[in-house]
């Protein structure tokens, strides 16, 4: 939050204010999605560009790999990765309506 607040090139910035609905793949009911960030900011060539950002671990963005070992674990794992695809499907939809960009970052684009 600090990066956002000193960045010369961010206008404007807010943490979880909105909600995006999606279905989820478990219950088949509606819930409501708090996307971690929501930043506009003001490119070289003038233009200004609206982001939408998820921060999520790496190990929650790749489809499990089965864990004989961990059923219960790997079940678990199995329906976190659906549900934030879900969530993913619908922030992209919620943010093309809008002429906006969606990204996930992780430990690999934080650090």
């Amino acid at each position: 939050m600090v990066y956002l607040d000193k960045h010369p090139d961010v206008i404007q910035w807010n943490s979880e204010e909105f909600f995006i609905p999606y279905k989820s793949p478990l219950d088949k009911r509606y819930h409501r999605y708090y996307p971690d960030f929501w930043v506009k900011k003001k490119n070289k060539d003038g233009t200004v560009e609206t982001t939408v950002i998820e921060v999520k671990p790496k190990a929650q963005t790749a489809q499990p790999i089965k864990n004989e070992k961990h059923p219960r674990r790997f079940a678990k794992q199995v329906k976190t990765y659906a549900v934030n695809v879900r969530k993913w499907e619908a922030a992209k939809e919620f943010c093309d309506d809008r002429k906006w960009k969606f990204q996930i970052l992780t430990e690999d684009n934080l650090f």
